[in-house]
């Protein structure tokens, strides 16, 4: 057997408030409770799998063997488009599945003020379904994802899919354990409105970190990539 772990599973407020800089909303469980579970899992199980470095912690001390594998992400099932470069009204995106953990509040206040003084569309992805979800996605130059986590999830991954500029805060500790072309542009509470910007004033950089996206969700995110490596840590338990 493998335990396959994706975060607020795991994610403890102790552990959190040790290697974040910006707090975090608590899981749907206690720490205690998630002590409990990984005490339980790991006494029958001595293989687990993480995403990323970010999560890697949590669990290293329960497993006797942690594998990381990328989402995996059937990146042919998304059509693409790129931010066009001479649009001067670009459309801004922000899916608050859990306004609390993915730090809204400061996305928004930045958006607000930016809207001050620049010109651009934004709306919040809430309460619609997961077709016009995609459809509006498509329609976007930037998606921002999450900003006090530390990583980029699922969402991440099938916006670069779909060629978009993604905002996340990637800390730099688990950035370091990423390929070195990872296309994400980092932002945090601090950074976002300055973030937000620069992408607003560069629409060239835009269209070019869109393609970049595409290439890695292609590149490491892929079926074809990350399927073997889940057959490789398999085979190890056999």
């Amino acid at each position: 057997m493998v335990m396959h772990h994706w975060g607020n599973d795991v994610r403890t407020v102790k552990g959190a408030l040790m290697m974040n800089p910006y707090p975090i909303p608590p899981s749907y469980m206690t720490d205690e409770t998630i002590h409990e579970n990984l005490t339980f899992l790991s006494k029958y199980m001595k293989h687990a799998i993480v995403q990323d470095y970010e999560i890697y912690p949590y669990v290293s001390d329960y497993y006797e063997h942690v594998h990381v594998l990328p989402l995996v992400c059937d990146y042919q099932k998304f059509p693409y488009v790129y931010p066009s470069p001479d649009n001067l009204n670009p459309v801004i995106i922000h899916a608050p599945t859990n306004r609390e953990f993915k730090g809204s509040y400061y996305i928004e206040k930045a958006v607000g003020e930016l809207k001050l003084t620049h010109n651009f569309t934004y709306f919040a992805v809430e309460n619609m379904s997961h077709q016009q979800a995609m459809k509006s996605y498509l329609n976007a130059d930037i998606i921002v994802d999450q900003i006090l986590c530390g990583t980029y999830g699922m969402l991440s991954v099938e916006a670069m899919a779909m060629g978009k500029v993604v905002v996340a805060y990637v800390r730099e500790d688990v950035k370091s354990k990423f390929p070195p072309d990872l296309p994400i542009v980092v932002a945090n509470p601090d950074t976002i409105r300055d973030v937000l910007l620069h992408l607003l004033h560069n629409p060239e950089l835009r269209h070019s970190i869109g393609k970049a996206s595409r290439a890695y969700v292609e590149k490491y995110h892929s079926v074809e990539h990350v399927i073997p490596k889940l057959l490789e840590i398999y085979s190890k338990i056999q």
